[in-house]
């Protein structure tokens, strides 16, 4: 059943537990992630990334949305990571539940000002926004962001920059990164517990694939309502569409999608599994 960001983030912060946001490029990706929560009745996020619109368009926003109303778990779709206005408004206009209107590459003042714009664009049209304070390193979608140019969230910046935004969801840069972690991962729940404390809406964590799940639990813990994966799924699926057609003496289309959905499927129940959500689906 299709429902708004805002209502699955919101009751996911009231009840203590976190929503999978899972990117999909493909029909096998939907399919996975939508038979996963199904599978361990939990809610979850179709989310799509700018770069895939514009290889795709708008189509992929409506397979989407027709999964998630065919889904008997409530479900919402996601535009994530976007900087461009055109593109939030495209995607609005498709219907699209939720946009990430992504300033975070530009200093705070600019990046309030854009987020306030795309907030109310949004919030006009009766949907969920999410905004980031500070950088994340890493790459993500073709952008790759240097360590030395991350910057972490500044928890006296959070109040202001929700109050003068009017953002639903804030994702929080605490020393996550998008990607691999190339060492062990080390996250600032001190500084968690700050933003936590100073605004009230539920906070995001992108770069969860390969956090340690006790990290996850914690997070979860102190107000993280959203989790982004992405390099867990896309890669599984890549592997074994890869494997199948190595191994296959009579490779056939439909059994590959299949092999591909399959191996999609398990990093999907594991997250939902670990973020508290699974049966939590009314």
């Amino acid at each position: 059943m299709l429902v708004s960001t805002e209502q699955l983030l919101k009751q996911a912060r009231q009840d203590s537990y976190a929503v999978g946001a899972f990117n999909v490029y493909t029909l096998e990706g939907v399919r996975a992630v939508v038979s996963a929560a199904e599978q361990v009745h939990s809610p979850a996020i179709l989310q799509v990334l700018p770069s895939a619109l514009e290889l795709v368009g708008t189509a992929l926003i409506a397979c989407c949305l027709e999964a998630a109303r065919q889904a008997a778990v409530p479900m919402s779709v996601h535009l994530d990571h976007c900087r461009s206005p055109t593109t939030i408004t495209g995607a609005l206009n498709a219907g699209i539940s939720s946009i990430m209107a992504d300033g975070s590459q530009l200093p705070f003042a600019r990046n309030m000002d854009f987020t306030r714009r795309m907030a109310a664009l949004a919030i006009s049209m009766q949907r969920t926004v999410e905004a980031e304070l500070g950088c994340l390193s890493g790459t993500e979608d073709g952008i790759t962001v240097a360590d030395r140019k991350a910057r972490l969230t500044d928890p006296d910046q959070a109040t202001d920059f929700v109050d003068h935004t009017g953002v639903h969801a804030l994702a929080v840069c605490i020393g996550n990164v998008h990607g691999r972690y190339h060492s062990p991962p080390e996250l600032d729940f001190d500084r968690l517990a700050a933003i936590a404390d100073r605004v009230s809406i539920p906070l995001v964590l992108h770069g969860t694939s390969g956090l340690p799940d006790a990290m996850i639990t914690r997070a979860v813990s102190m107000g993280v309502a959203k989790f982004n994966v992405n390099t867990e799924l896309r890669d599984a699926g890549i592997a074994a569409g890869g494997r199948y057609m190595r191994l296959s003496e009579k490779p056939e289309l439909v059994d590959r999608m299949q092999t591909e959905i399959e191996a999609m499927k398990h990093p999907v129940i594991a997250k939902l599994v670990l973020f508290g959500s699974a049966g939590k689906a009314p």
